[in-house]
C-alpha cells in the first residue's frame, strides 16, 4: 500500500485557506447584520393638527365695526404676506425693520447657533464613513538573546508606517438615532431663528406705534396744560373780584398739578420706547437718531388674513420649535435603547516595517490584519435601563410642552381676534365722543364770541376735548398694535419669503 505524506507547508497552506474562508464568512455575516439592521426605538411621528376649523366658538368674525369710514375684514384661510409690516404703508417703519434684521445682535446670535447646529449635523454624518488613520514610527532597539541561551545581543533600528481603517457597524441604529437627534437639534435652532425674527419685527412695529402714541398724548396733554393755565389766570381775577370762590381756584390748581405730573411720565415712556427701538436696530441710544413717525403716518390694514388652526401648527415658529424638541427627545429614546444592545466594529490594518528606512516599502516588510469585534453590555447597575426610562420621561415632558404651546397659540389668536373686534367698537364710540366734544367746544366758542357764555366755559370745553382726544389716541394706538399682534400670532408669513434666508 502506498501512503502519501503531506508536507508541513501544504498543511499550513490549507489551514490558511480555511482561515480566509472563516474570515470571509464572518465579514459576510457582519455585512448582512448591517444591511438588515434596524434602528431600535420609536420612529417619530408629527403630532396631529387640531381638528377644529375655528378659533372662536359660534359664528366666525367677518369684519370689525366701521370707524371713521374704515372697516377691517377677516379673510379666512388667506395667506400672510412675508413683509406684513409694509401693510402699514410707512417707508420709515419698513426701513427700521430692515435695519433691525441686518444689525440686531439677538438675531445674529440665533443665526450663529443655527450655523453651529448645521456643522454639528454634518460632522455627525461622518460616522457612516470608514475612519482612516495613518500612523508611523521610528525607534532604536536592543534585542537580547540571553533568554534563548545565546550570549549575543544586537542593536537595530525599526521603521514602521501603517494605515488603520475602522468602521462602526450600526446594527441596532445607535448612530442613526444620534444623527437623527442632531437633525432635530438643527431644526430647534432653525425655528429659534424664526421665532427671534418674528419677535424682533413685532417689537419694532409695536414700539414705533407706542412711541407715536406717547408723542401724540404729550402734545394733547401740553395743550390741556396751556388751557388750564389760562383758566387759572382767569379764575384768579374772578376770585380777587369776589365772583368765584377760592375753593374753585384751588381745584383748578390741583388739576393743573395733576396734568403737569403726568407729562414727565409720558416723556419717560416715550424715551424708553426710543431707547428700545434704537437697541433693537443694533445701536446704542446715544449714537443713533430715529425718524419721526406719527400715528397719522401709519395706515391700518383693511384685510386681515386668518389661517386655519391646522395650518397654524405647521407655520408658527414656537410650535415648530416645540415639535423639534419632541423629535429630539424621541431620537434620544432610540439612542438609549440601542445602547442596551451589542455594538460591532470592523477594523483593518495594513503597514510596512523595516530596519532600513530606504527599504521600508519592500514587500518582505508588509503586515496586515482584518477583523471584527463587538461589545455587549452585561451589567451596568441599571444605568442603561434608567437612562432609557429618563429619555422616555423627557419625551413625555416635551409632548406636554408641545400641547400647551399649541393651546397657548390658539388662545393668543382668539384673544387678538376679539381684541380687534372689541377695540373697533370702543374706538367707534370714542370717535363719536371726540366728534361731540369738538362740536361742543366749537359751539361754546361761538357762544363766547356772541357774549352768551364766559371765557371760562370755553376753557372747560377745550379741556374736555383734549381729554377725549387722549382717550381716542390711546385706543387707536391699541388697534394698530392689535393688528400687528394678529400677524405675529399667525406666524408672520416667514414661509412666503423669497429665498427663505432665515429658514435655510
Amino acid at each position: 500500500m502506498f501512503i502519501s505524506k503531506r508536507t508541513n507547508s501544504e498543511d499550513l497552506q490549507q489551514f490558511s485557506h480555511i482561515k480566509e474562508r472563516i474570515l470571509l464568512a464572518g465579514l459576510w455575516l457582519v455585512w448582512l447584520l448591517t444591511s438588515t439592521g434596524c434602528a431600535v426605538g420609536p420612529d417619530f411621528v408629527r403630532p396631529s393638527p387640531p381638528e377644529t376649523d375655528r378659533y372662536l366658538p359660534g359664528k366666525q368674525l367677518q369684519k370689525t365695526a366701521p370707524v371713521d369710514g374704515q372697516t377691517q375684514y377677516f379673510e379666512q384661510g388667506a395667506e400672510i404676506a412675508a413683509d406684513w409690516w409694509q401693510l402699514f404703508q410707512s417707508p420709515q417703519l419698513d426701513a427700521l425693520v430692515k435695519e433691525a434684521i441686518a444689525n440686531n445682535s439677538t438675531l445674529q446670535a440665533a443665526q450663529a447657533g443655527l450655523e453651529q447646529s448645521q456643522e454639528n449635523l454634518r460632522a455627525g454624518y461622518g460616522v457612516f464613513y470608514p475612519q482612516i488613520d495613518l500612523a508611523g514610527g521610528a525607534s532604536r532597539q536592543k534585542f537580547s538573546a540571553a533568554r534563548f541561551g545565546s550570549p549575543t545581543s544586537s542593536i537595530f533600528n525599526l521603521f514602521t508606517l501603517s494605515a488603520t481603517v475602522s468602521y462602526a457597524l450600526d446594527v441596532f441604529g445607535i448612530q442613526r438615532r444620534t444623527v437623527e437627534s442632531l437633525s432635530a437639534r438643527r431644526d430647534i435652532q432653525r425655528y429659534t431663528v424664526l421665532a427671534t425674527y418674528l419677535t424682533l419685527i413685532g417689537n419694532i412695529v409695536n414700539t414705533v406705534i407706542a412711541r407715536a402714541a406717547y408723542e401724540a398724548q404729550i402734545q394733547a396733554t401740553q395743550q390741556m396744560i396751556d388751557s388750564q393755565q389760562e383758566q387759572i389766570k382767569l379764575s384768579e381775577l374772578q376770585t380777587q373780584a369776589g365772583i368765584v370762590a377760592y375753593t374753585s381756584l384751588v381745584n383748578l390748581r390741583a388739576q393743573l398739578e395733576a396734568l403737569e405730573a403726568s407729562l414727565p411720565l409720558l416723556e419717560q415712556k416715550r424715551s424708553q420706547a426710543e431707547h428700545l427701538l434704537v437697541t433693537l436696530i443694533g445701536h446704542a441710544p446715544g449714537e443713533h437718531a430715529l425718524p419721526k413717525i406719527d400715528l397719522a403716518d401709519l395706515s391700518l390694514p383693511t384685510s386681515l388674513p386668518v389661517t386655519l388652526p391646522s395650518s397654524l401648527v405647521r407655520q408658527r415658529p414656537d410650535i415648530l420649535l416645540a415639535e423639534a424638541q419632541l423629535h429630539e427627545n424621541s431620537a434620544y429614546i432610540g439612542v438609549a435603547t440601542a445602547a442596551m444592545f451589542p455594538s460591532f466594529t470592523l477594523s483593518g490594518v495594513y503597514g510596512q516595517n523595516n530596519r532600513n528606512f530606504l527599504d521600508l516599502f519592500l514587500s518582505n516588510g508588509n503586515f496586515w490584519s482584518i477583523g471584527t469585534n463587538f461589545v455587549a453590555p452585561l451589567f451596568h447597575g441599571g444605568t442603561l435601563w434608567l437612562q432609557r426610562k429618563a429619555a422616555i420621561d423627557a419625551y413625555q415632558q416635551s409632548l406636554a410642552y408641545y400641547r400647551q404651546t399649541t393651546l397657548d397659540a390658539l388662545t393668543q389668536v382668539a384673544d387678538v381676534l376679539l381684541a380687534l373686534q372689541h377695540g373697533a367698537e370702543a374706538l367707534q364710540h370714542q370717535s363719536q365722543e371726540l366728534d361731540l366734544a369738538q362740536e361742543r367746544m366749537q359751539l361754546v366758542q361761538t357762544n363766547y364770541q356772541a357774549g352768551l357764555v364766559n371765557y371760562q366755559q370755553v376753557l372747560i370745553a377745550e379741556n374736555q376735548y383734549y381729554q377725549s382726544r387722549i382717550n381716542y389716541l390711546q385706543t387707536l394706538a391699541q388697534r394698530f398694535q392689535d393688528t400687528a399682534a394678529l400677524f405675529v400670532a399667525l406666524g408672520g408669513g416667514w414661509w412666503n419669503r423669497e429665498g427663505k434666508e432665515l429658514s435655510s
